[in-house]
């Protein structure tokens, strides 16, 4: 189980980047139009920087909704390895046989 700070940091980064996502790609789109002037671009540039560092989407960490664990995670079932082979084993993960031999 992952530190639950940790976590809890995660789950604050994801309301920031819903919360200033319509903000964040209004002024990207300024900032990236090549039609504009180089002053108005800049100027969004700077309104960008000055937007929470959090707020941006790429600061998320993937983390397995189970245990917390940021480390390999698949995408695809939004667990870790380890989350996974718990449950299949269990066999509560539709489709998945745990083979042993």
């Amino acid at each position: 189980m992952a530190k639950k700070s940790a976590i809890e940091n995660n789950k604050r980064k994801m309301r920031l980047v819903k919360q200033f996502a319509g903000r964040r790609a209004r002024l990207q789109a300024i900032a990236d139009n090549m039609d504009l002037s180089m002053e108005e671009r800049f100027e969004a540039r700077l309104k960008l920087a000055a937007l929470p560092r959090n707020s941006a989407e790429i600061r998320i960490r993937n983390r397995c909704e189970v245990t917390g664990r940021p480390r390999a995670y698949y995408r695809k079932l939004k667990m870790s390895r380890i989350a996974l082979r718990e449950l299949g084993s269990k066999g509560l993960v539709p489709g998945l046989v745990k083979s042993s031999w």
